[in-house]
C-alpha cells in the first residue's frame, strides 16, 4: 500500500534527485522503476504529477510481474516516468 503522504514524499524527493538509486535509497520500503512517460499506455493515468515526472503506481513488485495500477491499497512501488516535453 502507499499513503497519499508517500506518494507526495516520493514527488518532493523526486524534485531533488529524480534518479531510481537516490529514490531507492530514501525508501527502501518502495520498489522503484522508470522510464518515459510516452511508454506508458494510456489507460493508465498518473497517481501524482510534478515537475518533469509522471508517478504511476505499481503492483507486483514483492515476486509477480510488474504492472501498473491505479489501486493505492494494492500498489508496491512507484514508476517515475520522465515527462517527454521536458526531456
Amino acid at each position: 500500500m502507499i499513503t497519499p503522504t508517500q506518494l507526495v514524499q516520493v514527488a518532493e524527493a523526486t524534485q531533488l534527485d529524480a534518479r531510481v538509486a537516490s529514490l531507492r535509497q530514501r525508501f527502501p520500503k518502495l520498489h522503484f522503476s522508470e522510464c518515459s512517460e510516452d511508454d506508458v499506455s494510456p489507460r493508465y493515468k498518473p497517481a501524482l504529477s510534478v515537475a518533469g515526472y509522471d508517478l504511476f503506481l505499481i503492483s507486483g513488485a514483492t515476486g509477480h510481474c510488474l504492472e501498473l495500477t491505479n489501486d493505492a491499497a494494492g500498489a508496491t512501488g512507484i514508476l517515475v516516468a520522465a515527462k517527454a516535453d521536458d526531456e
